[in-house]
């Protein structure tokens, strides 16, 4: 019988790309999305898994969070795998933010990872089974400047992601987190040749990560080869750390 894996924030770089991957190995993907278009990454998924669908919510939102979850749950199966990657960043001085913007950031950053996995928790504890791997990144390990409530957000899943797992992993549910470093998405569009060039001097591998990379550390950590691992944030970045 075939897993499923729902997966936030899935239309656009590592979250299309971890879909896709997902597909690729067998899961149905249960594919969550708010304002960007998911049509084209959908149709590459269904010549895997076509069964698979798309689900428009906004998941910081808990109400809105609860019924998606639950449409999803209804028409693939039980959630096995929640992967928690959606989210915005600002890039600017924090001075210059005001409390709408960061609010913003947080709500997508971080109550998006909270909402979802306490819905899914509550079937995951009761059938001993279960992954959750959410998406961090290098600046909540190590802050950037000019994208500080970003970090504050990233730093928070981390913290999030350990104490969970400990809670969790009696009951044999494991939480992980991938820590990508600087990924060429739109994420990154903002930088130009110039800034990107000096970042990928800064960057011992001497480049940017693909999104593709990214996802494939995600499937492990939702896989029965990471079966004695939980509590953990994976880097993927390219030694920059």
């Amino acid at each position: 019988m075939k897993k499923t894996v729902f997966i936030t924030g899935g239309a656009g770089g590592i979250g299309a790309a971890t879909a896709l991957l997902f597909a690729e190995n067998g899961y149905n993907v249960a594919l969550n999305y708010n304002t960007s278009d998911p049509e084209h990454i959908m149709e590459e998924i269904r010549k895997y898994s076509p069964a698979s669908r798309a689900y428009r919510g906004d998941m910081s939102d808990y109400t809105a969070a609860a019924g998606v979850l639950a449409r999803a749950r209804d028409e693939l199966g039980d959630i096995d795998v929640l992967v928690n990657n959606a989210g915005v960043s600002y890039v600017g001085l924090f001075n210059t933010m005001t409390p709408d913007m960061w609010r913003r950031v947080l709500a997508a950053n971080l109550d998006t990872v909270i909402n979802c996995s306490h819905i899914v928790l509550r079937d995951m504890l009761k059938r001993h089974s279960g992954a959750i791997v959410n998406i961090s990144s290098m600046w909540g390990e190590a802050g950037a400047s000019c994208e500080v409530i970003y970090s504050a957000s990233k730093g928070a899943v981390d913290s999030f992601t350990r104490a969970l797992a400990k809670e969790c992993a009696p009951n044999g549910v494991r939480v992980n987190a991938v820590a990508p470093g600087v990924i060429d998405t739109k994420m990154n569009a903002h930088l130009t040749p110039e800034e990107a060039a000096q970042l990928c001097d800064e960057i011992p591998m001497m480049r940017f990560g693909t999104p593709e990379e990214a996802a494939k550390a995600v499937l492990f950590l939702a896989s029965d080869d990471s079966s004695y691992i939980t509590g953990e944030i994976i880097r993927v970045n390219g030694g920059i750390l």
